[in-house]
């Protein structure tokens, strides 16, 4: 499976426009549906509920991180509290030729953005930050996996079920 890697800069020009890592282009287009131009990768893009910050997902990821909603009753308060928030800010958007896309005005502002954007490869996610602030949260994370002594395990901890 293609994952997002990396750190990657770019310049966002006046049109609101950015080119995409080549790398991410690269993974956007092995995990578009069948049959899409080849030179064309659509997407997802969303603010983070978290960060100042947009993620990037393939659509095939963001059909997957919906999917769960087919357990809840449509018209539970729940439901709508996740549709809302999933896709109320949710943008489709289709790179051009050059693998540019143009970011909505709404995200750039979430974001903070102007002249440059960092991109930051989450695995199957991708990050748009202001260059700084995504410099500070890559240093938080690093500090957080240290101070917690935080490993990977390749199966659960013994006693988990």
């Amino acid at each position: 499976m293609a994952l997002f890697l990396g750190t990657h800069q770019n310049k966002l020009d006046a049109k609101g426009r950015v080119s995409i890592p080549a790398s991410f282009r690269s993974v956007l287009k092995q995990m578009s549906h069948a049959g899409e131009d080849s030179a064309v990768a659509s997407l997802v893009l969303r603010p983070s509920h978290q960060y100042p910050c947009i993620e990037g997902w393939t659509q095939k990821g963001f059909d997957a991180l919906s999917a769960p909603l087919d357990g809840f009753n449509q018209f539970s308060q729940e439901h709508e509290d996740f549709v809302m928030a999933l896709f109320g800010d949710a943008c489709p958007v289709e790179t051009d030729r050059e693998g540019r896309i143009v970011l909505p005005a709404e995200l750039v502002a979430h974001a903070g953005l102007t002249e440059n954007v960092t991109f930051i490869g989450t695995n199957k996610t991708f990050q748009i930050w202001e260059p700084a602030a995504g410099a500070r949260r890559q240093a938080e994370a690093r500090a957080n996996v240290r101070a917690g002594q935080l490993t990977l395990r390749s199966s659960p901890p013994s006693g988990a079920a």
